[in-house]
């Protein structure tokens, strides 16, 4: 606790800025090398396929051997050290924001950071986004702390410093600043706008010290868009709506199967590494959060069929990967498939009318647009976030009548949105443990991380922003598999 608690009143506006400064270089210089260091591991595990690719029968078992080592370890040090550091992290971060959960403890940043090189560095189809919004937000609970800040400063210092780990995940200080305010605090008042920007803009500065200041993916040259390929660009709203909702539907459904099952944490997680090595090393493109798969649709590069293939497999290993109980984070895989099937749509429209039919690499573009906004229901930050990580500003009308279809088509069919759904599912769990009678004093507690709680204090620490969400299943679940 960093007051006394009954201070709810914000600071000076003068010291929250100065403080959100301090907050966002940090975290900036946290993000960069976190982001190098995931940069190193991938290069080594690439080596180390082509190494044992030209050695004898023996090499191949030791790669597979040294992912599942390394995404165990990472699953070993979130379930026995601190479980708040598990899956994404911003349900946890939204909820610390809105004054539902306690801030935490201070391992969330070591853990997340170390688990997160070992799990997306050995291949998981996983992103480094969640991983450096929380971690952001812890290191404005440490500042905040440290200097002494109210608690309602607290959170806007927590909120900031996910803006900023947003920004430099994806070189886009913008889109940090947005998604915060439009998924997070869900308000855009002078206060946390100031916050929020302030922090972003000095993480992404303080990061230029360790990576470059280019856009996070290249685009070939484009055609100004056209309203006769109006259709496509709403065919393509449609089908991203209906996908996004799919694919939440799956991450959820598996995570309900995880939440059944009594399987130690950490042999889950190495079942799931087995199958990422083997694919790894067989196609070491396909594994990883997918920034290079990505990369080549939004260039136009496949066939109709090898998307297809990407598309399918990609959706399948992603909520596979998230079920395994480690650090990482949804952004990454969510951009391979928008992009993957906007190229798919934009394939198709050439074959059917070439003269017609938006650029296939365009398409992929408005793709990754529309299906991360109707997936996550934050439409101005996949605008945002798709213009910042592209250079890509012609493209914004048909963008913006993409997501408005996808999160029409997504509303229409009752889609939630998965940060939402997560923070729901760990409200539930929370209170099935609570009713069960369960102390916060065994590794099958939810919130089994921060000793020192009560057990309202585990209420609302596993509620996320669904702390009223009253309990459907009243039997206990053991925690080891829930996402924070």
């Amino acid at each position: 606790m960093v007051t006394d608690g009954t201070d709810e009143q914000p600071g000076g506006l003068l010291g929250l800025m100065l403080t959100a400064a301090v907050v966002g270089a940090l975290t900036g210089l946290m993000a960069a090398t976190f982001r190098r260091a995931l940069e190193l591991a991938a290069r080594a595990r690439l080596e180390l396929v082509g190494w044992s690719r030209g050695a004898d029968w023996w090499a191949m078992p030791v790669y597979v051997a040294a992912v599942v080592a390394a995404v165990t370890t990472a699953a070993w040090l979130v379930h026995r050290i601190e479980p708040h550091a598990e899956g994404s992290g911003i349900p946890r971060v939204e909820a610390v924001v809105q004054g539902r959960m306690e801030p935490g403890s201070f391992l969330i940043l070591p853990v997340k950071y170390v688990g997160g090189v070992l799990a997306l560095g050995s291949g998981m189809a996983l992103g480094r986004e969640g991983p450096c919004v929380q971690m952001g937000g812890n290191i404005g609970v440490i500042v905040a702390t440290v200097l002494r800040r109210n608690r309602c400063d607290l959170r806007m210092l927590v909120a900031g410093g996910a803006a900023a780990g947003l920004a430099t995940a994806f070189n886009s200080p913008l889109a940090g600043g947005v998604f915060v305010l439009e998924e997070l605090l869900k308000r855009f008042d002078a206060r946390a706008t100031l916050a929020m920007l302030t922090c972003a803009a000095a993480g992404f500065a303080s990061a230029r010290l360790l990576v470059d200041n280019d856009t996070e993916f290249d685009m070939p040259q484009l055609a100004e868009p056209r309203l006769v390929e109006a259709p496509f660009v709403f065919v393509l709203g449609v089908l991203a709506g209906v996908a996004a909702v799919a694919y939440n539907g799956a991450i959820m459904g598996a995570l309900r199967r995880v939440d059944a099952s009594r399987w130690p944490v950490e042999a889950r997680a190495a079942c799931i590494a087995l199958v990422v090595g083997l694919l790894g090393w067989f196609a070491p493109t396909l594994v990883g959060p997918g920034d290079n798969l990505t990369q080549q649709a939004l260039l136009g590069h496949g066939t109709l069929w090898v998307v297809l293939g990407v598309l399918l497999l990609r959706m399948g290993l992603g909520v596979l990967c998230y079920t395994a109980g480690t650090p990482g984070g949804l952004f990454a895989p969510m951009l391979v498939l928008g992009s993957h099937l906007g190229l798919a749509v934009g394939l198709v429209g050439i074959a059917v009318a070439p003269q017609d039919a938006p650029e296939p690499a365009a398409m992929a573009l408005i793709g990754l647009a529309a299906f991360f906004a109707a997936s996550v229901h934050a439409p101005v930050t996949g605008l945002v976030l798709a213009t910042e990580m592209t250079g890509a500003t012609m493209l914004l009308p048909p963008m913006l009548g993409a997501c408005a279809v996808a999160m029409l088509v997504a509303t229409a069919l009752r889609g939630e949105p998965i940060y939402d759904l997560l923070a729901t599912r760990a409200a539930r769990a929370s209170q099935a443990n609570r009713d069960a009678g369960l102390q916060p004093s065994g590794e099958h507690q939810v919130g089994a991380g921060e000793a020192g709680h009560d057990e309202d204090d585990l209420l609302e620490e596993g509620s996320g922003d669904a702390v009223d969400e009253p309990a459907t299943d009243d039997r206990p679940e053991d925690d080891r598999g829930h996402q924070r």
